[in-house]
């Protein structure tokens, strides 16, 4: 990070601080980001896009205020920014029933550079992603392969008003791959996304490999049967299982939701008020892990500066815990979880997943196909459906395949998995001994809508559903 931009933040909290203000904390922020995208064979475009700011979030009389500031040249031009939110934060207090009250953290002093083994770079970047696209076109009723590599190198220093002094350096690599076919009238298509936090190694073999395996998909998709409408065993593979964790696990895990403050994107939680009770089968064990490296979601201190650990969320099929930051904890009477994240300096930052997944079982998966006597092998994540409070769900997938006898027989197509939360957790009989962590990269929430990256992940589960397709 350049050190006049981490200088300035220094002073503004300074600055800040002998305002008469509670608390503040500022985030400068430092991002390059490279993307190639390609689509049959073509580079359609290069993007290079550099970004630095400051986010300054404070609370006075016991409401939130909140500022940012882009490409900062001088502490003169940031100090009118700053009054004028101190200043609106009284006009919010008159209206305000409730005041502000954070949970205790320690101060912390670190300075982290997350490993890269290999720097990317766009030269190496646009040969994998030709390599990948090429991969992808070769294959028989392919009519469109589309790759789009790219990486983005951060730099985020957090310090508050109670002493934290907090630096991450990282890295991302991501590739996108998409795989259309067409033949006789249908058109199908399988993408994947590969990558993590770190360098090229994350994705170098990987997404040759997994260019391969979607292309092959998606042609023999062309020949795949639309499945009929049953109510049955699904036997769902740890991609699909990645989403379907995101969608009705992580998010009404997510205290604020929880607590009706968060229903302008994704709504609530169907659990309120159930932490005890039991929601699932015994073979259901549901946590938020911001230390699996490697993971996009990776990190070691959250934009509170709350340093990070592993949550339990679900135990055995028992609500445990739900994901807190330093001003819900207090309602539950509990810690802060370390998942506050925003998109960037530019917006408060929302309690967000950071690598939430099943965990995994003791079964090995060809035995849970093998005791399933009529059923589905459900793969890879597409499209969800999810009503307000998480209850009524609705995920398709890129395909599927027939169990008949303890045998995996036809290929399915355009297969919507749908299910109650409750009922679907509790029927959940079997969780492999396998276990993913796939890379989410556009979860959605907050007003205005705030985009974040994150791990999801688990290992292949068996449970009952009802499946159709929709063509």
């Amino acid at each position: 990070m350049e050190q006049e931009l981490q200088d300035l933040t220094d002073k503004i909290i300074k600055y800040v601080d002998k305002s008469g203000v509670q608390y503040c904390d500022a985030r400068a922020e430092q991002q390059v980001k490279k993307s190639i995208m390609i689509e049959n064979g073509e580079i359609e475009h290069i993007r290079n896009n550099e970004d630095k700011g400051i986010g300054v979030r404070l609370i006075k009389n016991g409401s939130w205020g909140f500022c940012s500031i882009t490409n900062p040249n001088s502490f003169e031009e940031i100090k009118e920014i700053l009054d004028n939110t101190i200043k609106n934060s009284d006009y919010t207090f008159s209206n305000k029933k409730n005041r502000i009250n954070l949970h205790n953290n320690p101060i912390n002093k670190k300075q982290i550079n997350f490993p890269v083994l290999k720097k990317p770079g766009i030269d190496e970047l646009t040969t994998i992603g030709l390599e990948c696209n090429k991969i992808i076109k070769d294959e028989s009723k392919i009519i469109k392969a589309i790759t789009n590599p790219y990486y983005t190198i951060n730099s985020k220093y957090f310090t508050n008003t109670e002493g934290s002094e907090i630096l991450q350096n990282f890295t991302d690599v991501v590739i996108e791959m998409v795989a259309t076919a067409h033949e006789s009238g249908l058109t199908q298509s399988v993408n994947i996304t590969e990558g993590g936090r770190g360098g090229l190694e994350l994705i170098t073999n990987k997404a040759q490999q997994s260019a391969k395996d979607i292309a092959k998909k998606a042609s023999e998709l062309i020949y795949a049967k639309p499945v009929k409408e049953e109510t049955t065993t699904v036997v769902m593979n740890p991609d699909f299982v990645s989403l379907l964790t995101h969608e009705i696990l992580g998010h009404p895990s997510e205290a604020d939701r929880v607590l009706g403050k968060e229903m302008a994107w994704a709504g609530g939680a169907w659990w309120k008020g159930k932490i005890g009770e039991k929601i699932g089968s015994e073979n259901l064990n549901v946590f938020d892990d911001p230390t699996i490296k490697e993971s996009l979601g990776w990190y070691y201190f959250d934009d509170e500066g709350v340093k990070t650990k592993k949550t339990n969320l679900i135990e055995k099929g028992v609500l445990k815990n739900h994901m807190q930051n330093r001003e819900t904890s207090k309602v539950f009477n509990t810690f802060p979880t370390g998942n506050m994240r925003a998109t960037n300096y530019r917006y408060m930052p929302l309690i967000r997943m950071a690598c939430t997944c099943i965990g995994n079982g003791d079964q090995n998966v060809d035995e849970m196909i093998k005791n399933v006597k009529n059923g589905h092998y459900i793969s890879n994540m597409k499209i969800p459906s999810i009503d307000m409070k998480r209850y009524n769900w609705s995920i398709s997938c890129q395909y599927a395949q027939k169990i008949e006898n303890g045998e995996i027989t036809d290929l399915q197509r355009d297969v919507i998995v749908m299910g109650t939360a409750p009922e679907f957790f509790n029927s959940i009989d079997a969780c492999g001994n396998d276990f993913t962590v796939r890379p989410i990269t556009n979860c959605g929430k907050g007003d205005p809508m705030q985009s974040m990256i994150m791990g999801n992940g688990g290992p292949t589960i068996r449970g009952t559903a009802t499946v159709k397709s929709v063509n």
